[in-house]
């Protein structure tokens, strides 16, 4: 792929008006309080045989969305009595937690690793994921973009980003937790953790890598790839719902919700990246914390030559040692 964005001399400085509802905070501190009140974070907790000899594995069952039950895989090092601090893992589009030994390396690193299941995704790519999406949703593209999109308290966003909270608060009633915790994640994942950073502002660390969900206006305008794409067919068809469609997604759009982070951030981004444009990614990277009256650390690791497979192993062993540092 060719470079289709904005120069990078012009992404560092890029910094779009933003078309944050007013009531975006109220509406967050309302769905994340019935979501706590409905019950406490862990629903079960059972301690299975991963295969391995190095590291162990938990079985999470977690209260999300509506105290809804939410899936997670918990990984820490074997024999390692000591408190650790947990790194909270949100996954890529279409994929699920599938088997607990898939994903080993911040467990092996040392760290308490939380693999959230996506609720109502898992049949795209990986092993499966196992967490249903309970809720009805009126007419919708394929794909999860435009479920409940008719307002934010129905989108099926809002209920994601309600379980990617709930999952940090369900880590730091793990055992062997010492209470700080990392979100990390891919393209969705990323997405996820910006997000969450922002709704949980008292997190130790970020690392978001070729975030999706970010700038969603921009993305619709300016790629034709998935997922961005299924908001396209969606208003295609229904061509009289472009404003409400567009203002349910600024509730749910990681660029507003990272502004109220405070966290120490790493993010990346790749410049041939058509799924998560790279204006989407530097808009919320230079707008990180902006409305947190703080100034968060971050620092943005940029791949000219790479579409959304991003820096890969290179970045994955970029992010450890940035979390050696700031964790």
């Amino acid at each position: 792929m060719a470079l289709f964005d904005l120069p990078l001399e012009a992404l560092r400085e890029y910094r779009p008006q933003l078309c944050e509802p007013d009531d975006l905070p109220t509406f967050w501190e309302q769905t994340l309080s019935r979501a706590r009140e409905s019950s406490g974070p862990i629903l079960s907790l059972e301690q299975v045989d991963n295969g391995l000899t190095l590291i162990d594995t938990w079985d999470v069952t977690f209260a999300g969305h509506d105290g809804t039950p939410v899936r997670a895989w918990y990984n820490r090092p074997a024999a390692v009595e000591s408190d650790l601090p947990v790194v909270v893992e949100y996954l890529g589009y279409g994929g699920g937690r599938g088997e607990p030994l898939e994903r080993l390396s911040f467990s092996a690193a040392g760290y308490g690793h939380l693999v959230m299941d996506s609720r109502g995704q898992g049949s795209t790519w990986g092993s499966g994921g196992h967490t249903d999406d309970p809720v009805g949703s009126g007419p919708a593209a394929p794909g999860v973009m435009t479920r409940g999109i008719s307002s934010p308290h129905t989108s099926y966003l809002t209920r994601l980003f309600t379980d990617a909270v709930r999952a940090v608060d369900a880590a730091r009633a793990l055992p062997g937790a010492d209470g700080r915790i990392a979100v990390t994640g891919n393209s969705q994942g990323g997405g996820l953790a910006l997000g969450t950073a922002g709704l949980v502002p008292d997190v130790d660390a970020l690392v978001a890598n070729v975030p999706f969900l970010t700038h969603m206006r921009r993305a619709v305008d300016i790629t034709d790839a998935d997922p961005y794409q299924e908001i396209v067919r969606y208003l295609a068809v229904h061509r009289d719902r472009e404003e409400q469609t567009f203002r349910t997604l600024a509730y749910v759009d990681a660029l507003h919700l990272g502004r109220r982070a405070t966290a120490p951030a790493m993010f990346s981004v790749a410049l041939r990246d058509t799924i998560c444009p790279p204006s989407t990614v530097f808009a919320a990277y230079n707008l990180y914390g902006s409305a947190s009256g703080t100034d968060p650390e971050r620092e943005i690791v940029v791949y000219p030559y790479n579409n959304h497979e991003g820096g890969g192993a290179t970045q994955q062993h970029r992010q450890l040692d940035w979390l050696h540092a700031n964790l």
